[in-house]
């Protein structure tokens, strides 16, 4: 199982989300560009001294990602979308799932959206538009994980 951070521009939820990443032995992907700077002080406060722990690799574009991800891991892409008719719920995932979250500001462009293997949502209120994209990440990843038995033992 992978994380996946589309152009992620708010450097506290990538902190948070590495920070979760570490505590569940889970790789990530960043998808540049990002809207700060790595070596940002909120990324590194929010991801405390996890962020060393995670098989990290960062690309340098969708391309990049996709070419990545088509030749060496060969996943399937499970992008995470407010614009999904299928619940996280519903869906079953695979081990070797890539979780992709789009950017705070924007989500995923189209090309994107197309691209991914699989669109889910977390059912949520009618009247509200969006989770901060760090707890939708650690609830689809927890559900994940609980379906794929990969939680770690304790």
């Amino acid at each position: 199982m992978r994380l996946a951070l589309f152009e992620p521009d708010i450097p506290q939820n990538t902190g948070t989300i590495l920070r979760l990443a570490a505590c569940f032995r889970v790789s990530v992907d960043i998808i540049e560009p990002c809207g700060f700077v790595f070596s940002d002080r909120r990324l590194k406060r929010a991801g405390m001294d996890y962020i060393g722990q995670v098989d990290l690799k960062c690309h340098n574009s969708w391309t990049k990602f996709h070419e990545h991800n088509q030749k060496k891991l060969k996943s399937r892409i499970v992008l995470l979308t407010t614009k999904a008719h299928c619940s996280h719920i519903e869906f079953r995932f695979n081990p070797s799932d890539i979780l992709l979250l789009g950017r705070e500001s924007a989500g995923v462009p189209k090309n994107v959206h197309i691209a991914a293997d699989a669109r889910i949502s977390i059912p949520m209120a009618p009247e509200t538009r969006s989770l901060n994209i760090a707890v939708s990440a650690a609830i689809v990843l927890g559900e994940a994980l609980r379906q794929t038995d990969g939680f770690l033992k304790q």
